[in-house]
């Protein structure tokens, strides 16, 4: 599983861009506040960088603005240049080296890029962003059926009050003024300036595109669609710099009154802030419609299916596991197969997040508060959705909620019965101040080392460590610690399906004298079908041969001359009696190869099923390499044939039912242990019927 890769090394800015109709592209806001430019940077504003040139200029072309003056490079945050116009140069017109003025021109990109990936590079510099343009009618707001249809992703505007709905207008006037303010904004561009190292590209865009840059800005359409809040804003902050170019003032101070004025820049400052250091970036909108709190993130890694390499130190101590890495699509679109096979780990005190959920007045709260009593880590997220509390579909939103936030993890479902170790990738660097938590957890169990070295020992089922049945809600209770904290795993049993040779055997013996008794059958057809042609339908006429030949037949010149010319022989004829002399050695070939197979063929053993195929080393199954079924659930042909022949060997027929339903596990995927919570089973009986079948069962373990 990929790490996080986003810090502050390789997210350099992340900035805002507007184009308006009359005034053309506009640079509102950025953070962090001072960006240096990269090593390797072109110097911007010289006559040899012709792509930023060209670009900027056709851009400014576009909106009738004029040339970009001429500007020194560096600025103290406190001294304001003057440029060729007489108007002061300020520090926050350059980011990275580059003049804000032409970023905003090369970073506002026509409607075809609308709500796509854009990637434009400034060597070494990537930029990427995902623009929102003005809807084809001009106008941001959406008619109101379609604003009320209109359903944001998860964690997108979880808290938003809708406007209330707009009364007819008397003023016409008053109308085109508020078309004119609409229309003034054409689209606007949230952009995350990168530095990546070239390995990193691929993944690092991946990760910001699909996870922060497309989101953020989907909630700023959506705060922009309701009430105009870019725009409003954008007009805001731009006047505030304006205003601060003219009164001299420094750039600290600006960005820290654009802060504190302007919630859209503050969402900035918080995108920025909370990406680049793994944290969920919670933002808080101060709409006209209502305040809206969207909320995005990189998913922070909660597990790794292999243990890391010695480069990869920041993975240890993450929860080292193969059931999230081995799941396939199959699975996935399976209804409820979630839901049966994982629980809800909270990755803090239950009674902390209790408090913390009670002292919030949102009106899911009671309903929230419930979740967390029940879904306990021994429970699927099916089991706490069979009480009478809480519905399945609630489950599944909470269990979402909180493992967006980051305060619990999915994991298969804990059981006394399922055999836990010592993880390879726990941390032991956190031993000692892990010891301290441990005791303090639970007193009266043994001292964290001793406990792990317990279970360093010959892996065997997690009831075995507890003194006694009464312990084992405690125990159990430990185990979700050891959990939480990667110091165990669970291993696993998967399985493939084994064919012996006797088996193959047996279905190659099958499918043999098949064939024989088809090519048998058919070659019986063919002698049916033979007679028939070569037999007379009746006897009112006869060949000419035969005429020829007749005792009665009268011989006049005629009659002698036709004689004469059926002696002579055609062309046609003689092959004619080629082609059935060939045909007829042909036959005789494939007769006598017929006749040679069932000879073999009767020659062989006749299969026999015994007790125990495995064992079976009958002379005629030397040399035969068992077989290994790699899917039993996608067997087509002979593979289907070996899963019959199987079942007829199981006796039981309680055993030869479990074998039909059991055999999709059969994959080297789905851990065995897992059969009892898909199928709603006791899991002492499906180990009873896995032992059953145990001899056509190649089986491995693992976590």
């Amino acid at each position: 599983m990929a790490m996080s890769c986003v810090n502050t090394q390789n997210l350099l800015a992340v900035a805002l861009v507007i184009n308006r109709s009359r005034d053309g592209p506009a640079f509102v806001f950025h953070w962090p506040p001072d960006v240096q430019p990269v090593s390797g940077n072109p110097e911007p504003v010289e006559a040899e960088d012709l792509l930023l040139e060209r670009l900027s200029l056709h851009a400014k072309r576009d909106v009738g603005a004029p040339d970009p003056p001429t500007t020194h490079r560096h600025h103290d945050d406190h001294h304001h240049l003057m440029v060729e116009s007489g108007s002061p140069a300020v520090p926050w017109e350059h980011l990275a080296g580059f003049p804000t003025r032409d970023l905003a021109g090369i970073l506002t990109p026509a409607r075809s890029y609308h709500k796509k990936l854009f990637q434009l590079s400034l060597d070494p510099l990537l930029c990427i962003s995902y623009p929102i343009h003005v809807p084809d009618n001009g106008k941001w707001k959406r008619p109101k059926k379609a604003r009320a249809s209109k359903q944001l992703d998860d964690h997108i505007c979880p808290h938003e009050t809708e406007a209330p709905p707009p009364t007819p207008k008397d003023n016409p006037k008053k109308e085109e003024a508020d078309d004119e303010k609409r229309s003034s904004m054409t689209m606007f561009n949230l952009v995350f300036i990168l530095n990546p190292k070239k390995n990193e590209v691929k993944d690092l865009v991946d990760l910001l595109h699909g996870n922060i840059v497309k989101k953020v800005n989907k909630a700023y359409k959506y705060s922009q669609q309701h009430s105009d809040f870019i725009w409003k804003e954008s007009k805001r902050i731009l006047a505030a710099k304006d205003k601060a170019r003219e009164d001299r003032t420094g750039m600290g101070l600006l960005w820290k009154e654009l802060l504190h004025m302007s919630s859209l820049a503050a969402s900035v400052h918080e995108i920025y802030e909370a990406v680049s250091q793994n944290r969920i970036a919670a933002l808080h909108l101060d709409t006209a419609a209502g305040v809206l709190t969207p909320s995005v993130q990189i998913p922070a890694p909660f597990y790794v299916s292999d243990t890391p390499a010695e480069h990869e130190q920041g993975q240890r101590g993450l929860w080292l596991t193969t059931a999230n890495a081995f799941l396939s699509q199959d699975a996935l679109d399976e209804p409820g197969f979630l839901d049966r096979n994982f629980a809800l780990l909270l990755m803090d005190d239950e009674k902390k997040i209790i408090s913390e959920l009670q002292a919030d007045r949102d009106p899911t709260t009671v309903s929230m508060v419930e979740f967390v009593r029940l879904a306990k880590p021994t429970m699927s997220f099916y089991q706490v959705g069979q009480s009478n509390v809480l519905t399945l579909g609630q489950v599944r939103k909470y269990a979402q909620h909180f493992i967006f936030w980051r305060r619990a993890i999915a994991i298969p479902p804990l059981h006394a019965r399922d055999t836990y170790i010592v993880s390879p990738n726990s941390d032991l660097a956190r031993l000692p101040s892990a010891s301290q938590e441990w005791q303090r957890a639970f007193p009266v169990a043994p001292p964290l080392p001793n406990f792990l070295a317990e279970l360093s020992m010959c892996p065997k089922p997690y009831k075995t460590f507890c003194p006694s049945k009464t312990h084992r809600p405690l125990y159990l209770r430990m185990l979700a610690w050891l959990m939480r904290g990667g110091w165990v795993t669970q291993i696993c049993t998967f399985g493939y399906v084994i064919v012996w040779p006797e088996i193959l055997y047996e279905i190659d013996y099958e499918i043999e004298a098949e064939e024989l008794a088809a090519a048998a059958e058919e070659a019986r057809a063919q002698e049916k079908a033979d007679d028939a042609t070569s037999a007379p339908d009746d006897g009112s006429s006869s060949s000419p041969a035969l005429n020829q030949h007749h005792p009665n037949a009268q011989h006049s010149e005629d009659t002698t001359g036709n004689v004469a010319n059926t002696t002579a022989t055609p062309r046609s004829t003689t092959q004619h009696a080629a082609e059935m002399a060939r045909l007829e050695r042909i036959a005789l070939k494939a007769h006598r190869e017929a006749a040679d197979k069932a000879t073999a063929h009767a020659r062989k053993a006749v299969p026999v099923a015994t007790a125990h195929p495995s064992t079976n080393d009958a002379p005629h199954l030397a040399g035969i390499t068992p077989h290994i079924i790699l899917d039993a659930k996608k067997t087509t042909g002979k593979e289907s044939r070996y899963l019959s022949a199987i079942a007829r060997r199981l006796k039981d027929n309680k055993l030869r039912s479990a074998w039909q339903l059991t055999c999709k596990y059969f994959d080297g995927r789905c851990a065995l242990e897992r059969i009892a919570l898909q199928e709603d089973m006791k899991r002492k009986e499906v180990w009873t019927l896995l032992t059953g079948m145990s001899e056509y069962l190649l089986c491995t373990r693992h976590w």
